[in-house]
């Protein structure tokens, strides 16, 4: 039914991207060509697991990767495959099949984004630096026509961190930019609440993952109890949403949910976290997990079926210096899709 190609690619940051976890300055994917021996079309999909994030981060990752796929050939369906514990496979081969029906303008699905005439609203993200880089680069991009700016917080000192938003809001009232914040886990659950109540006076829209993951009731108290309205992110990789992703929700009772689908096993699944949100009426935004240009455009492109007013991270396109041929632009902090006659 289906016969595969892999490519490794060494994606290179311009600038080291800095979280409170760790500092990347190289990203290693795999692109995934997915050829239909009936049809003879092909598509191209993305595989590409984030160190020290992925639950698939292991050793042996390209010898599962060609292992998962030769099955995949072989039975032809995602269910038979064995993928729960390699999100990123499922997302790489699910994107492959996209690519593969996707029309002869590249659009996996039809919508006014992809059809040229809608856009996706997107922040612009403040990587974690000196202080005083960071300033610099929030007003840029504000400058550059963003009204959502993101910081990475969590790794620096946290007063110089405070002075830092507070320089940007004396400067930009949260009518004028709104401002969300990731702790990608920093804080200890004994001093989170401390903090946030220290974060309140910046009138932020939200903060991420303020403490690290498996706190179920700590994290529960946070989101009851915050000032600041809580995002969660790494919460929701390696669980099932079918067998937890209710009990999740429901115990912990977030404000928002951020997907990132290469790290929850794809764009049904993504779905599927939605469907769950929505019985708890939690929002929801998604982000890229710094994949090149051919998994963010399907993430992308995902996103337009959508109807979304809260602002999406997939401005990362640009942080490398060898990125792949894109049919995404941003402008204005708004990301069109190009279609490219053919």
């Amino acid at each position: 039914m289906y016969s595969y190609a892999l490519s490794k690619h060494i994606l290179q940051f311009i600038q080291p991207a800095q979280t409170s976890r760790n500092t990347f300055t190289d990203r290693v994917i795999y692109l995934i060509t997915l050829l239909d021996i009936k049809t003879g079309k092909h598509g191209i999909g993305e595989a590409a697991p984030l160190l020290m994030l992925s639950i698939d981060d292991v050793s042996d990752y390209e010898k599962v990767l060609h292992q998962k796929m030769k099955l995949f050939c072989e039975c032809g369906r995602l269910e038979d495959t064995d993928l729960d514990a390699f999100p990123s496979i499922r997302f790489g081969i699910e994107t492959a099949l996209l690519s593969l029906h996707a029309d002869q303008f590249g659009r996996m699905y039809r919508t006014p984004f992809t059809l040229g005439s809608g856009y996706i609203p997107v922040n612009g993200l403040v990587w974690m630096n000196d202080i005083e880089t960071m300033y610099h680069e929030a007003i840029a991009k504000i400058k550059a026509g963003f009204k959502v700016i993101k910081f990475k917080i969590g790794a620096l000192d946290f007063d110089e961190e405070c002075r830092l938003l507070e320089r940007v809001r004396n400067r930009y009232s949260a009518f004028d930019i709104t401002i969300r914040v990731d702790a990608n886990g920093a804080f200890l659950a004994s001093e989170a609440m401390e903090q946030l109540n220290e974060l309140k006076r910046f009138e932020l829209h939200s903060i991420e993952q303020p403490i690290a993951t498996q706190q179920w009731d700590d994290m529960a108290k946070l989101c009851k109890e915050s000032p600041i309205a809580i995002a969660l992110d790494e919460e929701l990789i390696g669980v099932d949403v079918w067998e937890q992703g209710s009990k999740l929700l429901q115990n912990i009772k977030p404000q928002y949910l951020v997907l990132k689908p290469n790290l929850i096993g794809g764009l049904s699944l993504s779905d599927a976290w939605i469907n769950e949100a929505r019985k708890f009426h939690i929002d929801w935004w998604a982000t890229s997990a710094l994949e090149s240009n051919v998994g963010l455009n399907a993430i992308a492109q995902w996103v337009s079926t959508y109807d979304v007013s809260l602002h999406q991270g997939l401005g990362t396109g640009t942080l490398f210096t060898n990125n792949l041929d894109t049919q995404l632009i941003i402008t204005k902090g708004r990301m069109h899709y190009t279609v490219t006659e053919v």
